[in-house]
């Protein structure tokens, strides 16, 4: 007789690996880093990037007339980096190292050179190339940027805990402020090699593996990774990775305080014109509360709250891919969020998909069949 299993009860939403599968970390990897440290981009119109993202949440850090940094309220380094370019584009991601010695080894060990990093921010790095030819800086020695004032989140009555008292709930409809960088969404054609890539050189290590319905034999077609700093608990993924018919970023994500920042700036976004691409809802894997918007310039970016926190002790979690499984409360995953919407990118994502089944790549037809199958669930 079959039990009927509820991906939102437990740890993870099916039991871990099975016999001979990947086991979501590398035995001996290069390093380990410990966090993302920024985001890169370049953007024709740094005035209109600007603006949005006063209106996001983040604090301009620098502001130049080639480069806009972006910067959250915990101190360290800028989250987002824009500089001034012809085209709308994601340059790539900067991770944190424990220190200049982990960027040394990783450089020995790649053949790659320790150069510094602008006098804006410090530091040095080493700058590399994923198997889907992203560029990929590992970084340490920044300046630190103190840290800013927070928004305070707002004390609650819990059902019978009444903590409130003649003081009624007023969240200012605010930007919802930006505390940090959380995590990045990449796709990639060439999804095993470049996961195990990250895995070996980064000391990265999978929190929860996906499979398509009906494929589990034929392996995970995304991943959602963390940093391994031992018993210090980080997040569910600091870095999620999706087999697709492209290589291109899908979204990033910035944490704030709690959910009523959360909906009060989405109100505040709304209010000023930008569109909500999904939300709000409670993601499964990751547990975060959600939502997400498009920038001016097309890209997908999340404000979170309350995602899990793993140490290292813990094994990935496997389960099926559907897009009713990306949340567990919540409106149903929006055709723009799943790229489905009619229009240029939906045409660019068909372009893709034809060019990927000509191509040498890990997207063939039996991953197109299960990627239509998502897409309708």
């Amino acid at each position: 007789m079959s039990v009927h299993h509820d991906p939102h009860t437990g740890l993870h939403s099916e039991p871990g690996a099975l016999a001979g599968e990947h086991r979501g970390r590398a035995a001996e990897p290069i390093i380990k880093v410990h966090d993302l440290a920024w985001l890169e981009f370049e953007k024709p119109d740094l005035e209109r990037a600007e603006a949005f993202a006063h209106a996001f949440g983040f604090t301009t850090a620098l502001r130049t007339a080639h480069e806009l940094q972006l910067r959250g309220t915990d101190p360290g380094s800028p989250c987002v980096l824009i500089r001034r370019g012809p085209r709308s584009r994601f340059v790539g991601p900067a991770f944190r190292a424990a220190d200049s010695t982990d960027v040394l080894r990783l450089a020995d060990a790649v053949g790659g050179a320790v150069v510094p990093l602008p006098e804006s921010l410090g530091g040095i790095t080493v700058d590399l190339l994923d198997p889907s030819a992203l560029g990929v800086r590992v970084v340490s020695d920044m300046f630190e940027l103190p840290a800013l004032s927070d928004q305070t989140p707002l004390p609650l009555n819990f059902g019978h805990d009444r903590g409130r008292v003649n003081a009624p709930q007023r969240p200012p409809r605010a930007p919802a402020t930006v505390q940090r960088l959380g995590h990045v969404v990449l796709q990639t054609t060439t999804y095993l090699e470049t996961l195990n890539w990250y895995l070996e050189h980064l000391g990265l290590i999978v929190s929860d593996f996906l499979f398509y319905p009906g494929q589990r034999a034929r392996g995970p077609i995304m991943s959602f990774i963390r940093c391994d700093r031992g018993a210090t608990p980080t997040d569910h993924h600091t870095l999620a990775m999706v087999l697709g018919p492209a290589n291109r970023y899908v979204h990033s994500a910035y944490q704030v305080a709690d959910l009523d920042c959360l909906a009060a700036g989405g109100e505040y976004l709304l209010d000023r014109g930008y569109r909500r691409s999904w939300g709000i809802g409670r993601h499964i894997q990751g547990s975060q509360i959600f939502d997400y918007w498009r920038d001016p310039d097309g890209f997908m970016v999340e404000h979170f709250s309350d995602g899990d926190l793993f140490d290292s002790t813990l094994e990935a979690g496997w389960a099926p891919m559907t897009a009713s499984g990306l949340s567990q409360w919540g409106p149903p995953a929006t055709k723009d969020f799943l790229g489905l919407n009619p229009g240029r990118e939906s045409l660019q994502e068909l372009r893709a998909i034809v060019h990927a089944l000509r191509a040498d790549n890990e997207f063939d037809l039996h991953r197109l069949r299960g990627l239509l199958k998502v897409a309708s669930s």
